[in-house]
């Protein structure tokens, strides 16, 4: 299989989802390069200058920039969906530094994706992204799920809105459904730990929103883990002892491991 591979990037030879490069030998659509750079990622505590209200304790994987960021842009909007596995990988290290112990449940919460997003995309970007954090997550030993109880209505492009705005368009948009948050406010009486994960953070509005619903539903959130944060970012002390860092092992290993959705 590993030869096959090998001649198809010979045969048929394709850019790097991390830095675009042609004619490049690739990793399942990343070069040797971008693989290196993405495996050397170390997650780190960031917030929003200024934090929005309710910005709940946040953790990146890294920069939005290089590799990371050719790859969630070819996952996102070039349909290159095999991305989702070496990013959840990504995403599941940054989930782990808010994790306090292997011995509690983790619930993951994914942003949702409004309807037009599920269309463009092929479905939910953040719900596969989370599967796969989850899949990694339970190899390294925690006993971790994902749950559903967000929906995501129509809001205006954020590219053209301020901090302000971008915090009413998300309050507005993202809303409780009531028929599924049954199981996880029963985990919430087991001491699970719930996160909140997005792929992105820019000015923290969709995340303080999210945290936000979720406690107005008596769902209390531990913090929210993202794989790049923009650059407008700072990064503040790490959390106290009840929330020590404690990385995925070996995560960082998948990061040109194979496309293909299990």
């Amino acid at each position: 299989m590993s030869l096959l591979r090998e001649l198809a990037d010979l045969v048929l030879p394709g850019s790097c989802a991390g830095c675009d490069a042609q004619r490049v030998p690739l990793r399942h659509g990343v070069c040797a390069t971008c693989v290196a750079e993405v495996e050397g990622l170390r997650p780190y505590a960031t917030a929003p200058v200024p934090p929005p209200p309710g910005m709940p304790y946040c953790v990146t994987a890294g920069a939005y920039g290089g590799a990371v960021r050719g790859m969630l842009l070819a996952y996102k909007e070039r349909g290159r969906h095999g991305l989702a596995r070496p990013l959840g990988a990504v995403l599941a290290g940054a989930v782990a530094e808010i994790a306090p112990e292997r011995g509690r449940p983790l619930l993951l919460v994914p942003v949702p994706s409004t309807a037009a997003a599920r269309r463009e995309r092929f479905g939910d970007h953040m719900a596969r992204l989370a599967t796969h954090a989850v899949r990694r997550l339970r190899a390294a030993g925690w006993e971790a799920s994902v749950a559903q109880p967000l929906r995501a209505e129509a809001r205006p492009d954020s590219a053209s809105l301020d901090a302000s705005a971008r915090r009413v368009a998300a309050e507005n948009s993202l809303r409780i459904r009531q028929s599924r948050i049954g199981v996880p406010a029963r985990r919430n009486t087991m001491r699970s730990t719930l996160v909140v994960v997005d792929d992105i953070v820019t000015t923290g509005a969709t995340l303080a929103s999210a945290a936000s619903r979720l406690e107005e539903a008596n769902m209390q959130v531990a913090g929210a883990a993202v794989i790049a944060a923009t650059r407008l970012r700072k990064t503040v002390p790490q959390p106290p002892a009840g929330r020590a860092s404690r990385r995925v092992p070996g995560h960082s290993r998948h990061a040109g491991g194979s496309p293909n959705e299990g």
